[in-house]
């Protein structure tokens, strides 16, 4: 009879064991799950950064080469009468480019110096699910 009782009490202490293991384990699978989220938006910042540069400076050469080529080519064109108009729209149009060009660089940039998106939460993910199956 007291091999019963023990065996009852191992039983229960091993249940709890099992059940104590389970819920840290859901702990711990939302705690990644959250952890990635927070990565995700952390990522998504970081990408809007550096868009913008970029739209800007497409937005800056978009109206540059339409409202600047024109009057700084014709500004050219009235200080030195033998430029043709071609040559004075080139002029303009080539350094609004070169500014643009750089605007944009400078966005790539930021996109090159940033880390793939949640790459630690997802190797710590994978770790977590290999340990899971392994047990």
């Amino acid at each position: 009879m007291a091999t019963q009782v023990e065996s009852e009490l191992h039983s229960g202490e091993v249940t709890t064991l099992v059940n104590g293991i389970i819920e840290d384990a859901r702990r711990l699978l939302m705690q990644q799950l959250t952890l990635f989220q927070v990565e995700l938006k952390n990522d998504l910042r970081k990408t809007l950064e550096a868009s913008i540069p970029i739209a800007l400076g497409g937005l800056c050469l978009l109206v540059a080469m339409i409202v600047l080529c024109i009057s700084a080519s014709f500004l050219l064109c009235w200080i030195w009468p033998e430029l043709p108009y071609w040559g004075g729209f080139g002029i303009i149009g080539g350094l609004i480019t070169v500014a643009g060009v750089a605007l944009i660089a400078g966005g790539l940039l930021k996109f090159d110096r940033m880390n793939p998106p949640a790459e630690k939460a997802v190797e710590g993910l994978k770790e977590n699910l290999q340990w899971k199956t392994k047990t």
